[in-house]
């Protein structure tokens, strides 16, 4: 060889070899040809030539010819591959060698993952194994409950970071994970991405004979079951955990599967701890292991060879013997791999260390590694998590809290050059925008109307049975990042079940996860459902906000109401108690909760109604909007609210938006209307035209907290622009609910407007 193998020095050499190669060939031929005797160069030559004779040198200068004839071939092989994304190059670039290492090595032996970890950089100019760029690499994982969806989206994130090929998730989940999950990759849309789901209860019965002292309960024993839950036409499947960020991409990892050899079916990184050395305290009695045993956090499974091994009855009979004497598993589906490998070695093509930095007190996982570039796989398998101690557990947390935070949105890029399912939520999404004329100066209104935004439901732990008297009562609003601060004031004045959207970036999100768990108010609460809608776009899409929130509305009835009011103490029982006398379960009504509003920041809440009065005479307290928008709740009629007892029945008047308490089944709220301008005035109306009876609780009320004025509002106010494209698209909604509701909706098209 050349003896060049990296950088400039080995383009260089290449690029002269593809010059000069044919040249001396061409001589070498016309030698042969003309019998020309070559001049000795040396003693030693002209020996060597005299002894071997011509005809084995030729065939020496022959051999070299082709060497380096395939050696340019495989230069000009990966000088024609497509190039990375900067992104991934950058990340990249630090072990762009060891990548060429890793794949040259059979991963069968501990030594063989301590010359991995210590070799530095070096190349070996091994071919690497090709993972076609369009061939799809499925990743099974098992997740349930809130916080395990949460961090799935994080090694998801990663794994979409680096990837190049179509990817095929198969989430194993329970109904929890699955609602949120599958709501979240229905509006991520990522293109050349599948995603499955396997109800893990009905697994449940499979693994629950075996007792399991692990804190991932029951679903930590399902990746034993996977060979009978996947896909019986499903031949080989990347296992994770959810606690794993990857470094580099995963096509890497798949690509090892080709290095499987006889009866390998299982591929594992060695445990770095010595919990199965049983060394780790006194009378420390671990589950039977090979060696160090193996760390289940990254499996790769070739499942049709698992099935022929009848794999499923392999794993049982080995739990089944040694829970006679170990009486329960400690780490769940990896003590039950390990006893069957311990049985059976050949089971196992052992990866490279760096496939599963293990993070923990107690794993040798420095050991892995000579340099953090070389990493290719993170997995935080303490109960600890982002809290262990290791050397440079500071870059492994920023490069978890880099993925962590990562805009999910730069995520939906396309894979050109592959063939992908036809998606018709995607395809009947840009037919849609395809149809809007972008020389419309309201174009970016009516876009705004038809944006699929990323939405995590249920981002934190959420727990409600609604009363058995089917009276119950969800608050619905919607937030974001400035007004985060109303959450704890509400949840002092609201009891009952709450449901908000969160219109906020990842970044945000988990600003807000950190603020949420640090209050012990929001922490007392199981039945707030935080909703995340994440951030696109240039408008607020607050009836988007809205309807996301009364979507997950698990009560019979919801109060509509918005972030910066503070709704009076006790309303939460006293609209339970008007359900039943105003006959909600039967009769379409609209329950109007009066609204006021103070312009002082501290404010003493007044505990009654006539306290509330009181406080109106003085000048604390106003009817809402009094000062800016007096019809807008004007039909309330105040007035007689004062001195009210009864509930009494208002009209509908033009640009009416009260605070109303509705039936689930109401309808929702019209996407057209963004940001600041009639996006409750169109609902009111539309709850109008299906006949809804608007009733005023005469001792109900709530308060409208001051703030800073919103963005919208400013661009409303600033924005000629603005306010005249909300005008157009209010009088399309009119002519809308025209159509619709006939005759009976002409009052819509005459009323005087001038909102």
């Amino acid at each position: 060889m050349l003896g060049m193998c990296r950088g400039r020095r080995k383009f260089l050499a290449a690029s002269l070899a593809l010059f000069f190669i044919p040249a001396l060939t061409w001589l070498y031929l016309s030698v042969g040809s003309f019998q020309v005797k070559p001049l000795p160069l040396s003693p030693l030559e002209a020996q060597s030539s005299t002894t071997v004779g011509g005809a084995v040198g030729r065939q020496a200068l022959e051999l070299r010819v082709r060497a380096v004839e395939e050696e340019n071939r495989a230069l000009r092989r990966e000088l024609s591959r497509p190039p990375r994304s900067p992104s991934a190059r950058l990340q990249n670039a630090g072990h762009r060698g060891n990548q060429s290492r890793t794949h040259s090595e059979e991963g069968t032996g501990e030594n063989e993952g301590q010359k991995a970890g210590t070799a530095g950089n070096n190349s070996d100019c091994v071919q690497q194994p090709v993972v076609d760029k369009c061939e799809t690499i499925h990743v099974a994982i098992v997740c349930a409950g809130y916080n395990a969806s949460r961090d799935v989206v994080t090694l998801v994130k990663s794994v979409l970071f680096h990837r190049r090929n179509p990817l095929h998730f198969h989430f194993i989940t329970d109904s929890i994970a699955q609602q949120i999950l599958s709501s979240l990759f229905h509006t991520w849309m990522v293109p050349a991405v599948s995603v499955d789901f396997y109800d893990a209860d009905e697994l449940k019965s499979e693994v629950s004979w075996i007792p399991n002292k692990h804190y991932s309960g029951i679903y930590g024993l399902m990746k034993l079951v996977l060979t009978k839950t996947l896909p019986s036409d499903l031949q080989r499947v990347i296992v994770l955990d959810t606690d794993i960020t990857f470094a580099t991409d995963i096509a890497e990892l798949w690509a090892v599967f080709h290095k499987f050899k006889g009866q390998q079916v299982l591929g594992l990184v060695e445990n770095q701890s010595d919990w199965y050395l049983g060394n780790l305290w006194k009378n420390h009695r671990p589950w039977p292991a090979l060696g160090r045993g193996f760390n289940t956090g990254v499996i790769l499974l070739l499942l049709d060879r698992l099935r022929k091994l009848r794999w499923e009855q392999m794993w049982r009979l080995t739990a089944e013997r040694e829970l006679m004497s170990m009486l329960s598993t400690s780490l769940a589906d990896q003590d039950i791999f390990n006893a069957v490998i311990k049985q059976n070695p050949f089971l196992v093509h052992q990866l490279p260390c760096f496939w599963n930095v293990q993070l923990s007190d107690h794993t040798r996982s420095e050991k892995c590694y000579k340099d953090v570039s070389d990493l290719k796989v993170i997995h935080w398998n303490s109960p600890k998590k982002l809290r262990v101690k290791n050397k440079h557990v500071e870059f492994f947390r920023n490069l978890y809290l880099t993925f962590l935070e990562y805009d999910g949105n730069l995520l939906r890029r396309e894979l050109f050059g592959c063939p992908s399912e036809t998606d018709h939520n995607s395809e009947n999404l840009q037919k849609t925008l395809s149809e809007l004329d972008e020389d419309d100066p309201c174009y970016e209104f009516r876009r705004e109307r038809f944006t699929v935004h990323r939405t995590h439901l249920y981002f934190l732990h959420y727990e409600h049975e609604p009363s058995p008297d089917n009276t119950d009562v969800t608050l619905v609003a919607q937030l974001s990042m400035d007004r985060l601060q109303m959450l704890e004031a509400i949840c002092k004045h609201w009891e009952g079940p709450i449901s908000l959207a969160l219109y906020l970036s990842d970044a945000e999100a988990q600003q807000f996860l950190r603020y949420a768990q640090g209050s012990e108010v929001l922490m007392s609460r199981g039945n707030v459902g935080y909703h995340i809608v994440y951030k696109e776009g240039q408008f607020y899409p607050v009836n988007l906000l809205r309807n996301v929130a009364m979507r997950h509305v698990n009560t019979p009835y919801m109060f509509l109401s918005d972030i910066d009011f503070l709704p009076m103490y006790g309303l939460y029982e006293y609209l339970r108690k008007s359900v039943v006398q105003l006959d909600m379960a039967n009769a379409k009504k609209a329950l109007v909760v009066p609204a006021f509003e103070t312009l002082r920041y501290r404010l003493s809440y007044p505990k009654s109604k006539a306290e509330l009065l009181s406080q109106l005479d003085m000048g604390t307290l106003f009817t809402f909007r009094y000062h800016v928008w007096t019809k807008g709740h004007a039909p309330t009629n105040f007035a007689k609210w004062r001195t009210a007892t009864t509930p009494y029945r208002v009209q509908w008047e033009a640009d009416f938006e009260p605070y109303v308490m509705v039936r689930r089944d109401s309808p929702e709220y019209d996407r057209r209307f963004v940001g600041f301008g009639w996006n409750k005035v169109a609902h009111i109306m539309e709850l109008d035209a299906q006949e809804y009876e608007f009733v005023v609780l005469p001792n109900a009320y709530m308060i409208h907290m001051p703030h800073a004025p919103s963005f919208d509002i400013t661009k409303f106010r600033s924005n000629k622009q603005y306010r005249v494209c909300l005008k157009t698209l209010k009088e399309e909604f009119q002519q809308n609910m025209s159509r619709r509701y006939g005759f009976a909706a002409l009052k819509y098209m005459t009323a005087e407007n001038n909102s």
